[in-house]
């Protein structure tokens, strides 16, 4: 096996600074080794004790009888680097630091993680500031995690993954009262080798997991995460995330509208998009999702059958499917029959949905009997059993009753329950019929496995980036003449225009393009034009050298600047406003695309694409760019509009993409504000632009 393989699956453990009292952190491993079953070698390390919980105890590495494939360091952090380095030299596969004091801590920390690395050499390194991993699969727990306390947790195909050592003891908890099986936990923590996407990459080949569970608090490494979850989808298997610090709170606002709209949780929504990865939006999605992603059943539409006794439950849920998008409609007459067979009485509301049978919960027979009438329907996608009072008594009776149903299909069949009763929910979950306790919590189990079964956005032809000579642009801000030039180098269209001096020659061009024209100021210095009196629209020729000359003092009194060269562009109408532009992140590259013009950050209409590690983004990914947006409908023909030039909107964006990934780390913000899309064969132009270049 390679090194991750024996960290997952050791064959011996080695125990440096084990303690022989149980109670302590620092004698939970050797204790928690021994409680849950680990077959291998274990081997405390302690030159103060002799043996510890009836296993010979060694004074130093070096006295081990054999090469261990693991060592669990529980040294402080100001030793730890001591045990690591023997460690190494002993051949050790792979070390998990649980110390914490390192990067976490700052400038010192960080120095002490770097002698760490060092002391580790080519061995592998869990941590630091780790809890550890727990393999349930193999009985093997190399952790100190108090929540391994528990006499037992049932092992299933979810595989979970955690920066947070915390966060993996409260849901390895969690996860064991609600009766979800998990398959392999670890820790990453500070990351300072292995990381999040190595054991992405390790779960994808394991035959143990089917499902990989993520809380992320930061991706260090976007290229390998990309890869690794990639490969988890090629083998089937669907990634779940958490990614906490959602908020903007403290976001660095940039010159253009773009750095506004953009931001670091956007960029991740994106990125999560683009690889088709699940995102869970509260802490008990993480749970919630995979727990009905692990069942294996395919959902193929938004029509769920809600089966109930207690008809209050039944509209919660109902009302929740709602807001999240799914539809609970009423039987078809074939199914309505069926079900009005099982069961009269004026008591009985067998043809609407949520379909009330009043006496299922004490009639396993007339349970099994609905369940398999609405599995078979034509009308329904899903199934949702309400488990009301009378499953508290008896939970296995209902669990048994649906599970016996579930081979007849492959629709997901989910439960709510309704009151509390944590045994219900465990007794249904093991049983194969995921359990939610909120009604919120089922339709976000239905959404996540709804997502799971759409193609990811990952386009396997990306776009190539483009070949421009772009050498004789100036750094720093571009004036909008500029920045447009630059555009349109790249096949960007852009608006019919003239750069001008005089009030003469403002007239001139305004004649030119019609008889009616745009006037703006033309300066390096001031970005927001509008904002300072700097833009006028629909100006006749007659006027436009009048309202140059009165430009030119107003933007003089509100900047200080005074204004020496215009643009004179020709007028527009008829189109709809777009927003381009692009962000820069750690987590890389964005395109943005949104509802344009001056109330572009009032309305925030817009959606993100990352660009790949080729080039620019391909003409499918900037299609569906502009069917992302709320405002899609005005470019589609909103109520009798003429359609917009969609195409020609798509082909702007992959050549504005090209443009940002050619130019990398020179281009410091780009946006095109507004884009003019036209009817239908009319095309599109770029009407202001804006443009940052580095030295």
């Amino acid at each position: 096996m390679d090194a991750i393989g024996r960290l997952i699956r050791p064959r011996s453990v080695a125990i440096i600074g084990a303690s022989a009292d149980a109670t302590k952190t620092s004698g939970r491993p050797v204790a928690y080794l021994q409680k849950h079953g680990f077959a291998g070698n274990i081997y405390p390390v302690n030159p103060k004790v002799a043996e510890i919980g009836g296993v010979v105890c060694y004074p130093d590495v070096a006295s081990l009888p054999d090469v261990p494939d693991v060592g669990i360091v529980l040294l402080g952090a100001e030793r730890a680097h001591v045990a690591v380095r023997e460690l190494s030299k002993r051949g050790t596969a792979a070390a998990i630091v649980l110390a914490s004091g390192f990067t976490e801590t700052g400038a010192e920390g960080a120095e002490r993680q770097k002698q760490l690395m060092e002391a580790a050499g080519s061995m592998r390194l869990l941590g630091p500031n780790t809890i550890g991993l727990v393999n349930l699969t193999d009985s093997i727990v190399l952790s100190a995690s108090g929540a391994l306390a528990m006499d037992h947790f049932p092992a299933g195909p979810v595989g979970l993954v955690s920066q947070s050592g915390g966060i993996l003891g409260a849901l390895l908890s969690r996860a064991a009262a609600r009766g979800i099986g998990l398959s392999k936990l670890v820790s990453t923590s500070n990351e300072a080798d292995l990381e999040l996407a190595d054991f992405i990459d390790f779960l994808a080949d394991d035959s143990a997991t089917k499902v990989i569970a993520l809380y992320i608090e930061a991706i260090r490494n976007p290229a390998r995460f990309r890869e690794a979850v990639l490969k988890a989808q090629r083998a089937g298997k669907p990634v779940v995330a958490f990614k906490i610090g959602r908020s903007e709170a403290g976001a660095k606002a940039a010159v253009s509208h773009t750095g506004a709209l953009a931001g670091s949780d956007r960029m991740y929504d994106a990125l999560f998009r683009q690889l088709g990865v699940i995102r869970a939006k509260t802490f008990e999605d993480l749970l919630d999702i995979p727990a009905l992603l692990a069942a294996g059943r395919t959902l193929r539409g938004r029509r769920v059958a809600i089966l109930t006794s207690t008809g209050g439950a039944g509209t919660i849920v109902s009302d929740s499917l709602g807001v999240a998008g799914f539809t609970t409609p009423a039987p078809d007459v074939e199914t309505a029959a069926q079900l009005r067979s099982l069961q009269s009485g004026s008591h009985a509301a067998l043809d609407r949905n949520p379909i009330d049978v009043t006496l299922a919960g004490l009639q396993p027979d007339l349970l099994r009997a609905a369940i398999k009438i609405l599995l078979a329907s034509p009308s329904y996608d899903a199934l949702a059993v309400i488990a009301g009072s009378s499953a508290v008594g008896s939970p296995a009776l209902m669990a048994d009753a649906i599970h016996d149903c579930l081979p007849l299909s492959d629709k997901p069949v989910i439960a709510y329950v309704s009151p509390y009763a944590p045994d219900v929910v465990s007794v249904l979950t093991r049983r194969g019929v995921p359990a939610y306790t909120s009604a919120e919590s089922c339709a976000a189990a239905l959404d996540g496995l709804l997502q799971a079964g759409m193609p990811n956005e990952v386009q396997t032809s990306g776009s190539i980036a483009g070949t421009a000579d772009v050498s004789d642009f100036p750094a720093g801000s571009l004036d909008e003449a500029q920045a447009k030039a630059l555009f349109a180098r790249f096949g960007v269209p852009i608006v019919a225009e003239k750069v001008v001096a005089t009030p003469g020659e403002a007239e001139q061009a305004a004649r030119d393009f019609g008889g009616r024209g745009v006037l703006k100021i033309l300066s390096r210095e001031i970005a927001h034009k509008s904002d300072v009196g700097g833009v006028a629209v629909n100006l006749t020729a007659d006027a436009i050298g009048a309202r140059l000359t009165a430009m030119a003092h107003e933007v003089e009194a509100r900047t200080g600047k005074r204004s020496e060269r215009f643009l004179v562009q020709e007028m527009l109408s008829g189109g709809v406003e777009i927003i381009l532009g692009m962000h820069r992140d750690p987590l890389g590259t964005a395109i943005l695309l949104g509802m344009g013009g001056v109330t572009a950050e009032l309305f925030k209409d817009t959606t993100m694409r990352l660009l790949p590690p080729e080039g620019g983004l391909s003409l499918v990914e900037a299609a569906a760019m502009a069917r992302d947006l709320v405002t899609w409908p005005l470019l589609d023909g909103f109520r009798g509009r003429p359609k917009c030039d969609v195409e020609a909107l798509a082909a702007t964006i992959v050549a504005f993409s090209r443009m940002v990934a050619q130019l990398g780390d020179r281009l410091a913000e780009a946006e095109i504000n507004p884009v003019f899309v036209l009817p239908a064969g009319q095309g599109v132009k770029a009407a202001d632009g804006l443009v940052v270049l580095n030295v």
